[in-house]
């Protein structure tokens, strides 16, 4: 499959086309984070998020433009956003007063907090019952066992871009459960 055919078809929406972009660019838009952020999980998140933006956005792809290219401009976006948002939750956890003495906020979970959070697990957890099987599975590994790609990879014994790919779908799958339970 040739890059432009590989656009258009992933333009229809076709899987096999998003699989072969990723496919073609991991290592790349991988490689260009991991230098940046130089921790791997986080490098790792990041290229998800791109290849997640890129995949939603394909349809605005302008093909004389080169696809490599546009995607790393979208990891460099997603990781810029990161950092401010790093940045802006540091500024506000650490204030002066009047005195000239810093003081700390006590981020502590409240037994009201902690409450709260206990429904919203439950709930997330009755939405991950709706997925099909194998994405519940395949998030259950990622995010409560906290299974890097290549241990889910070795686990569900399947390729590690197919894991990838897999967790993306289920991750779209759950937002649009989540939201339209609101």
């Amino acid at each position: 499959m040739e890059i432009e055919e590989a656009i258009k078809r992933a333009k229809k929406n076709d899987q096999k086309a998003f699989n072969y972009l990723l496919d073609l660019y991991w290592d790349d838009v991988y490689g260009f984070q991991l230098k940046r952020i130089q921790n791997e999980n986080d490098a790792e998140d990041v290229t998800i998020r791109a290849f997640s933006k890129a995949f939603d956005k394909i349809s605005t792809f302008n093909e004389s433009y080169n696809f490599k290219t546009w995607i790393i401009a979208i990891s460099k976006n997603i990781h810029i956003d990161l950092l401010r948002k790093e940045k802006n939750s540091i500024t506000q956890v650490i204030t002066k007063d009047n005195r000239g003495i810093f003081q700390v906020l006590d981020e502590s979970p409240t037994p009201e907090d902690k409450l709260i959070t206990e429904q919203h697990l439950a709930k997330l957890l009755r939405d991950i019952k709706k997925l099909k099987p194998h994405y519940q599975k395949v998030i259950n590994l990622r995010y409560f066992q906290e299974l890097s790609y290549k241990e889910i990879s070795k686990e569900l014994n399947e390729p590690i871009n197919n894991v990838k790919v897999k967790l993306l779908r289920a991750k779209k799958l759950l937002a649009n459960i989540i939201s339209q339970t609101k």
